[in-house]
């Protein structure tokens, strides 16, 4: 009866790694619908950017009777964007600006080019604010990041015409690069399913200027700062398999729901099918987890032991045919446990170890002394000897002599445990020079005491 229940449960294995399977296909097929969006977009603007401070007495910038200032296209961008979530994305770009003096203006005449280089945050904050449905084909943008600019004046002639015409700035075409800080917000309006006219209003605060927008030196109240804002406009197109275009993509939220369900229920699936022991029943219906490797179970995962006394039948049938009588098979057990354990010891693999030129154990190395005193007390017979070691580096009586005090520490812990002197032989093997002298990982390895089971 338990061999067919057991035969029952491996049949019905396969059938649940199909199920998983299929909630694994289900699951990608839903992300691919409700997240399916064009995430690379390209940006071209064109505007009026204005230096808004520092300017040089006598220069300016925009008309003083106009309601905004002069406007002037002086402004130029390209740039792309690719969004990493459906709110979140990053964007470069770069620009050029003209700055110069409007001739209605009282202004001195100036000139001065600049190109423009951003890496920026975006966030879609229609998505952000859950407000895309009411908007419609509007939506809008920030974004924020860093700029670095190189300013070069181009112009700046004598007022006197009569002399030849040459610059009277000092700063003539020699360029200077700025930087700072920008950030923005971008209204958009979607006019076809991967085009969108798009608006933007940024400032930008440098924190490294020294020319004035003028082209000349800034005062010194103002040296290492400026600002300047532009006003633009232009096209954005979404590129990529969706017809939509990436910034107005439905996302099923119903979708997005079932997909979190989904996820829970393939990560439920993949717990249960676990089998930690390796036994051939799955972790939910293995009531005895660590069953030893090759010994016949139930259908429960209980190594099989028809006459109870403690020993699986398969470990025990094998012993009595191997080794001894069926009667002394515990005995033989414990036999085999004792001998690996004693070679285990004599092999050094039970360690305490020891900073350099001390005789106290490290704090992370004192359990090679609590495995060697449960060990003492639990074969009260045996005999030890208490092997002490040092590195190379100083002289050999030194090392002799610091190799013996550290075995006498790890032998006086014992003693004061309860573990008679007698049993306890301490041994000094001096320096070790198995390892490289030259490398403190490798001396920490031979500063130790190791055991020797008599």
């Amino acid at each position: 009866m338990k061999r067919s229940l057991l035969l029952f449960s491996f049949a019905l294995l396969p059938f649940a790694s199909i199920a998983q399977k299929e909630d694994s296909k289900e699951a990608e097929d839903v992300v691919s619908n409700a997240l399916s969006y064009n995430k690379w977009t390209i940006e071209l603007t064109t505007g009026n950017a204005k230096g808004t401070k520092p300017f040089s007495d006598g220069y300016y910038s925009s008309r003083a009777d106009t309601y905004l200032g002069s406007f002037r296209l002086n402004n130029f961008s390209i740039g792309t964007r690719y969004m990493f979530s459906a709110k979140f994305g990053l964007k470069a770009d770069v620009s050029y600006d003209l700055f110069q003096n409007n001739k209605k203006t009282l202004s001195k005449t100036f000139k001065m080019e600049q190109y423009r280089l951003g890496v920026q945050g975006v966030v879609n904050a229609s998505r952000l604010f859950n407000i895309q449905e009411p908007l419609g084909r509007l939506g809008f943008l920030i974004h924020a990041g860093v700029v670095v600019a190189q300013a070069t004046p181009k112009f700046d002639t004598v007022p006197d015409m009569s002399l030849p015409l040459k610059s009277s700035n000092a700063n003539y075409n020699k360029g200077e690069l700025n930087g700072g800080v920008i950030f923005g917000i971008s209204p958009e309006f979607r006019v076809a399913k991967k085009f969108s006219i798009i608006g933007d209003f940024s400032t930008i605060a440098n924190f490294r200027q020294h020319y004035a927008w003028d082209g000349h030196n800034s005062d010194d109240a103002n040296n290492l700062s400026g600002q300047m804002i532009i006003m633009s406009l232009g096209l954005t197109y979404s590129f990529g398999k969706e017809e939509m275009h990436g910034d107005w993509a439905i996302l099923d939220e119903n979708k997005l729901e079932e997909i979190e369900a989904l996820d829970k229920r393939i990560g439920d699936l993949e717990s249960m099918m676990n089998d930690s022991d390796k036994d051939g029943v799955p972790d939910y219906l293995d009531v005895e987890n660590n069953s030893i490797a090759g010994v016949a179970v139930d259908t429960k995962g209980r190594m099989v032991d028809l006459n109870k006394n403690g020993i699986p039948d398969e470990l025990e049938k094998y012993m009595s045919d191997t080794f001894v009588d069926k009667s002394k098979v515990s005995e033989t057990i414990s036999q085999a446990n004792s001998d690996m354990i004693k070679k285990l010891i004599n092999e050094g693999y039970v360690t305490t170890y020891f900073d350099t030129a001390k005789t106290k154990p490290t704090n992370v190395s004192t359990e090679g002394i609590d495995f060697m005193l449960t060990y003492l007390r639990n074969n009260p017979s045996a005999t030890i000897d208490i092997v002490g070691h040092a590195d190379e580096i100083g002289k050999s009586a030194y090392n002799d002599k610091l190799a013996i005090e550290r075995a006498n520490s790890v032998k006086n812990t014992l003693i004061k445990a309860g573990i008679p002197a007698s049993r306890l032989n301490v041994v000094s093997q001096g320096e070790d020079s198995s390892v490289a002298v030259d490398s403190p990982e490798a001396r920490r390895l031979v500063r130790r005491v190791t055991f020797k089971v008599k």
